[in-house]
């Protein structure tokens, strides 16, 4: 059994609102910072060696990008207001990078993915996206068919650091049980969305581990503490390829 097209629209759903991370593109005031360039951002998404043999990462064209048909979103007003007002990629001029690793026939479904803005942007976005998260507990998905599904929607820790805000979804489709964890981190002037689905379970350690693993390959990679509005040092951006 292949993964339910609505999963999959949850995927997009949820990046749209975690990677664009908020409703406002204001110009700022303050001088711009020197933010990693979106190869940077590239070299520090997990792949398939650090998840593991039995993960394939999905060609950028077969992933379903945030653009690809916007879904249908009912029973949550203010994270519905977001995806709905991002129904698009982020801007190209905004670096950004994203992933999609399937495991064993489809199943779980790994994504993640990374955007750079200056710090206070970032910090106003990243409020609210968290605000939109901890107000939701119930998420409905329509993928422009006759299939639906309702997800309800619970707070839960995944990685190390219990402020970063991140949420637990459970819904069944034709009576087959969905599962999904959704975190969110920042990483300085970095922002990060983690998706993880399944079907058939609800693998809460491997979602836990593999956030734990994102999380660590940025830090390492980007030079920047989770949590931390420090911005990424230089030193470890210097040597990368732009």
């Amino acid at each position: 059994m292949s993964l339910p097209r609505p999963l999959h629209a949850l995927t997009a759903a949820i990046l749209v609102v975690a990677a664009t991370l908020g409703p406002a593109r204001l110009a700022s005031a303050a001088p711009a910072q020197d933010l990693p360039s979106a190869d940077q951002l590239k070299s520090a998404l997990f792949t398939a060696d650090d998840l593991g043999p039995d993960y394939t990462e999905l060609p950028s064209t077969e992933s379903p990008g945030p653009s690809e048909n916007p879904t249908p979103v009912r029973g949550c007003d203010a994270l519905s207001a977001l995806i709905d007002m991002h129904a698009t990629a982020p801007d190209p001029s905004t670096p950004h990078a994203e992933t999609e690793l399937d495991g064993p026939d489809g199943n779980p479904v790994v994504t993640q993915a990374l955007i750079a803005e200056d710090s206070d942007k970032l910090t106003a976005d990243f409020n609210t996206v968290t605000d939109a998260i901890k107000t939701c507990h119930a998420l409905t998905f329509n993928d422009g068919t006759a299939d639906s599904v309702t997800f309800t929607v619970t707070p839960v820790t995944l990685g190390d650091r219990p402020d970063a805000p991140a949420v637990r979804l459970d819904g069944t489709l034709a009576g087959v049980q969905l599962n999904a964890y959704v975190g969110i981190e920042r990483f300085g002037t970095v922002g990060m969305a983690f998706g993880f689905f399944q079907r058939e379970g609800a693998d809460s350690q491997t979602a836990s581990m593999q956030y734990r693993t994102a999380v660590a390959k940025v830090e390492h990679t980007l030079g920047a503490t989770g949590g931390s509005a420090t911005p990424p040092t230089a030193a470890a951006t210097a040597g990368m390829s732009v």
